[in-house]
């Protein structure tokens, strides 16, 4: 049995990244050090006996003494209320981590599969953006540590492939949604729900106009699966390129809910991407990938899944308190 080292394992996609490879009867080492991941995504493995966890910082070094096939380094903050108010922290997972995580993989001689996103291309003048658009990003804006934490860690990773012959995978993940989300996080799709299931106003920043492109989590973890196990070791695109307004989206929710919510109007956050829409040949292409789950069946999931939740999760209001843990 092959074995993989999963780091954010207690985050969103990491969680079900565990989910995916354990299903491909693999063994699972998974790494959090919970800052902005949960146990409660991970509970349901606890008694699996292929699956084992560590709480642990990835920008200390990581000491592991099983043998590894694959390292899978998904361990950061994901939303922007996360590395605005965290922001050493998201650097330093994106670089520390990062490298740490590459020295383990060619120590144990593992391929390594590394989560860059499309926040790598910033507030982004080419569209759709394709792997070799280099991206619009502001170093010195409020979310270039974010962003440029991304940019490095691709960098350091095509520098371990070519110097150090590290067997490397780069994915660019875009916007993805599901089940495990956390609610109060802050991006647009739980902050929805979450706004719609209490009975209050839809806050939409800006006129609604800018774009996202939402792919279900089901179908990212299959791109991610298919990248982690082809040959190809230059970043690759994977989210849905169905694109839609946040205000046309903010009525589909509100339709989707069956609620009677207004729509409230609030300023743009300093560079927040006006569009986003994945070009995904590349994936087509190498992995034989694109996206199977709609909108609208991909939405219903997650929308049960959130009306799943307690009334005292629901009504949790307040962000994740940091202070527990150092820059």
């Amino acid at each position: 049995m092959k074995t993989a080292l999963i780091t954010g394992a207690a985050g969103f996609l990491g969680s079900h990244l565990c989910d995916k490879l354990l299903a491909n009867n693999m063994a699972v080492i998974g790494m959090d050090n919970l800052i902005t991941g949960s146990m409660s995504n991970i509970a349901h493995l606890q008694d699996n006996p292929n699956f084992r966890f560590i709480n642990h910082d990835v920008c200390e070094h990581i000491d592991i003494k099983d043998d590894l096939d694959y390292i899978l380094h998904f361990a950061s903050p994901a939303s922007p209320i996360d590395y605005l108010k965290i922001p050493i922290q998201t650097l330093k997972v994106g670089a520390l981590g990062t490298h740490n995580a590459l020295g383990l993989a060619r120590a144990k001689n593992a391929r390594i599969l590394v989560a860059s996103t499309s926040e790598i291309y910033g507030d982004p003048l080419v569209h759709p953006q394709t792997e070799d658009y280099f991206g619009n990003v502001n170093t010195i804006g409020p979310r270039g540590v974010y962003d440029e934490a991304k940019r490095y860690l691709e960098s350091i990773t095509m520098a371990y492939h070519r110097y150090h012959g590290v067997d490397t995978r780069i994915i660019r993940i875009f916007n993805t949604y599901g089940p495990r989300m956390r609610l109060n996080d802050g991006r647009v799709i739980p902050a929805f729900m979450g706004q719609a299931l209490r009975g209050e106003d839809l806050t939409v920043f800006g006129d609604g106009s800018q774009t996202r492109s939402f792919c279900f989590v089901e179908d990212e973890i299959e791109g991610i699966y298919r990248l982690l196990m082809s040959d190809y070791h230059l970043p690759v695109n994977i989210g849905n390129p169905d694109e839609i307004t946040i205000l046309d989206f903010a009525q589909e929710i509100i339709a989707l809910t069956g609620t009677d919510q207004k729509i409230v109007y609030k300023e743009l956050p300093k560079n927040d991407p006006l569009q986003r829409k994945p070009d995904i040949t590349k994936a087509k292409e190498i992995l034989g990938w694109e996206p199977k789950v709609g909108r609208a069946e991909g939405m219903q999931r997650t929308y049960n899944y959130f009306k799943s939740l307690s009334q005292e999760e629901l009504n949790k209001m307040e962000h994740r308190d940091f202070t527990s843990f150092k820059n």
